[in-house]
């Protein structure tokens, strides 16, 4: 009971602390939303606009942010692959570091799609080369290492896209890819025969591996592949680790990495053609993935070991559900964005019961993932235009067009703003710099 109660106090200790910053992807949470308040319900390109800052080149990487500083990884027009430091009160840019070259475009990927993460004393980040690279917040490089040059170039078609995910001082790296690698992936050729996926542990102090699961999966062709995140689980006394993709939603124990169970259902037809884009959400007691495409939004409640019986799904949702855009979890409703659509879905994530459900009155794809706070829901779409929602009943707030597409960068919230990215700069809106 002790350990129970000493593991759960510092995890609400963990949270509380990331609760004013954005240090990962998905947010202090891990779900898409912030407690943060006086969010502003509108802006344009100069009304609410504390300061935009120019860069270097177009990536979906969210920017991450902590206290008085934001980091944004970004490729430039040389191929370098960057992280860039910025002032949040100003937007001036405090350093830039070259972590990688070789960038390379597909569709509308390039190697910079990962988003950085940090823990408030360092930050981390991955590109699509297999460069994984720390630095303190003075730009001075703490460690380095080539993933691909260890296990092989990540063999994703559209270029690798999963970001690191920090969780209790321990970096997790998911890699779920093809094998054999196809002769038309020419980012992914290399002279290793071979690919496995796996998730990666690391010691963040060190960049030296705590373990390496090799995560086995009977998906054919593309369906190998994932664009997801590992997401975190706290289930009394125990941390799992969350990895969809691979035709599979599976927990890992988080200081071994082994597998603990498995749930199916993610390529009902058995066609192998779909990758896994949105991450894992944990919601109202259940652990939710989606399924690629037009399949649907599936929930499970994990019991046992091993693969998980049909109980284990407790619901389905096949109306609307999201092929790229990872659901948000927030005021306890889920959220599901059908970004080709254009329709935001609220659920009760217990039951699957639907609250609500709207179309965004945006005839334009979405990609990146909503974010909630301060009572509302931050879309943005590719084309650049910003939809508010409110989250207690389908309405919307504003609409704004930003434009500068592609945008794929979720929308981060920190320290009372909002932080936008656009293919060429970044915005910061609302509030006031601090003095």
């Amino acid at each position: 009971m002790l350990k129970l109660f000493s593991l759960a106090v510092l995890g609400l200790a963990i949270l509380d602390l990331q609760a004013a910053n954005w240090p990962q992807w998905r947010g202090p949470f891990f779900n898409g939303s912030s407690s943060e308040t006086n969010l502003p319900a509108t802006w344009s390109k100069t009304e609410n606009v504390v300061w935009s800052a120019p860069l270097p080149g177009q990536s979906g990487a969210t920017p991450v942010i902590w206290e008085d500083t934001v980091f944004v990884s970004s490729p430039d027009a040389e191929k370098n692959l960057l992280l860039l430091c910025l002032d949040r009160r100003t937007g001036t840019e405090n350093w830039r570091r070259v972590v990688a070259t070789g960038n390379r475009d597909k569709g509308r990927n390039n190697m910079a799609s990962p988003s950085p993460v940090t823990d408030g004393r360092a930050v981390f980040v991955l590109f699509a080369t297999g460069h994984l690279a720390a630095y303190d917040f003075d730009g001075q490089p703490l460690w380095s290492r080539d993933l691909a040059a260890e296990y092989g170039r990540f063999a994703n078609m559209w270029i690798y896209g999963s970001s690191p995910m920090l969780f209790q001082d321990r970096l997790y790296i998911q890699v779920l890819q093809r094998n054999p690698v196809p002769g038309d992936y020419s980012h992914a050729l290399d002279d290793k025969p071979a690919r496995e996926s796996f998730l990666l542990c690391v010691d963040p102090a060190t960049g030296k591996n705590l373990w390496r699961q090799v995560r086995p999966s009977d998906a054919r062709g593309e369906s190998q592949e994932a664009y997801s995140t590992p997401i975190p689980w706290v289930r009394g006394a125990a941390v799992e680790i969350l990895v969809v993709g691979g035709d599979y939603l599976t927990g890992h124990d988080a200081a071994t990495g082994r597998e603990l169970w498995r749930g199916a259902g993610f390529n009902p037809n058995g066609e192998g053609h779909w990758r896994i884009v949105p991450s894992p959400v944990v919601a109202g007691g259940v652990v939710i993935g989606c399924a690629p495409k037009r399949d649907p939004v599936l929930a499970f409640k994990p019991a046992g070991a091993g693969r998980l019986p049909d109980t284990a799904l407790v619901w389905k949702l096949k109306e609307f559900p999201s092929d790229c855009a990872t659901p948000l979890y927030y005021r306890d409703k889920l959220f599901v964005l059908d970004g080709d659509r254009q329709v935001m879905t609220c659920l009760r994530p217990a039951t699957g019961e639907k609250l609500w459900q709207g179309n965004l009155g945006v005839r334009e794809i979405f990609r990146a993932s909503p974010t909630g706070a301060d009572g509302r829901i931050y879309c943005i779409s590719e084309n650049g235009t910003a939809v508010v929602l409110a989250a207690d009943e389908f309405k919307v707030l504003a609409t704004i067009p930003m434009g500068e597409s592609p945008v794929r960068s979720t929308i981060a919230v920190a320290a009372g703003q909002l932080f936008v990215r656009t293919a060429s700069h970044l915005y910061c809106i609302g509030g006031k710099a601090n003095p």
